[in-house]
């Protein structure tokens, strides 16, 4: 009887499977820049205190409209924190501004409408986190640190890498000389898969790039997956928008993606299910 072993090849790092939770403190934050959104004025007045009591250097604005024009001005800032607003009207503003500006800086939504319904459309407009506001300064000042540590950390890598027809630059991804316009997290997330080439990364990796490690959302332990999949889904549609024929990132079922390596030969699926139903295993019990 022949044992079948079925595991990813060339896995990125060891497996995904532990990870070194750091603590929030680590992080220095005596340079960092925040620019803090909200409505209310009271409660703006708080936050930027407490805030500013935890190490930031906080500009405040009562508008989105206002926040931009100082950016636009030549304001900088490492993090934006936003109120989420009614009807989305101020978290909303901010990502439109900005995307048409082309201003690339990481913004974390507050909100007292934590619904899923809610967290979804922020992380999909491209927030990295999604905070409820009655967690407390304390939270929001430790999810910052954790965000802006993973930005350094991804600032370390050249200012330019060049992966065939993919280019990455100073925060853009360009495909054959075309903007792909993604998202601050998307393009993380290729990042991430471009300079793994021909390894596979695990779901797990891929959404601890996309926030920072430890980030939990969605449903039950693995809710993760499903937004990791989104995310991919999105990422895939804007490249093919640039080119029809683009089918770089493959997918490792049920464990998670790779950048291709060219030269490399890929199994049609039809191939790699006969191969898996040899060894006793479904591709229905398997997330693609």
């Amino acid at each position: 009887m022949t044992t079948c072993e079925i595991r990813p090849p060339g896995v990125a790092g060891e497996t995904g499977a532990r990870h070194y939770m750091p603590l929030a403190s680590e992080y220095s934050t005596s340079t960092a820049r925040l620019i803090f959104i909200d409505a209310d004025d009271f409660y703006r007045d708080i936050v930027k205190s407490e805030l500013t009591a935890e190490g930031f250097s906080v500009v405040d604005f009562p508008n989105s409209d206002a926040a931009m024009a100082s950016l636009q001005a030549g304001a900088e800032a490492d993090l934006i924190v936003t109120d989420w607003g009614p009807q989305n009207a101020i978290g909303g503003n901010v990502f439109q501004a900005m995307r048409k500006a082309g201003i690339d800086v990481p913004v974390v939504v507050l909100t007292e409408r934590s619904s899923t319904v809610h967290e979804r459309f922020a992380l999909q407009q491209g927030a990295v986190d999604f905070i409820d506001k009655s967690r407390g300064t304390q939270i929001v000042a430790a999810r910052v640190r954790l965000i802006l540590a993973s930005n350094r950390k991804a600032q370390a890598l050249p200012d330019t890498i060049e992966q065939g027809r993919l280019l990455l630059e100073t925060g853009r991804a360009y495909w054959a000389g075309i903007d792909v316009n993604l998202t601050v997290g998307e393009f993380k997330i290729v990042l991430l898969l471009a300079t793994q080439v021909g390894e596979h990364v695990s779901y797990r990796q891929i959404y601890d790039a996309l926030h920072y490690p430890g980030f939990m959302a969605g449903c039950g332990e693995d809710g993760y997956r499903a937004n990791v999949r989104g995310a991919i889904k999105r990422i895939r549609c804007k490249f093919k928008e640039c080119d029809p024929n683009w089918d770089e990132i493959t997918n490792f079922i049920g464990f998670g993606y790779s950048w291709q390596k060219r030269g490399v030969q890929i199994i049609p699926p039809e191939e790699l299910e006969e191969q898996l139903a040899e060894c006793g295993v479904m591709l229905d019990n398997f997330d693609l």
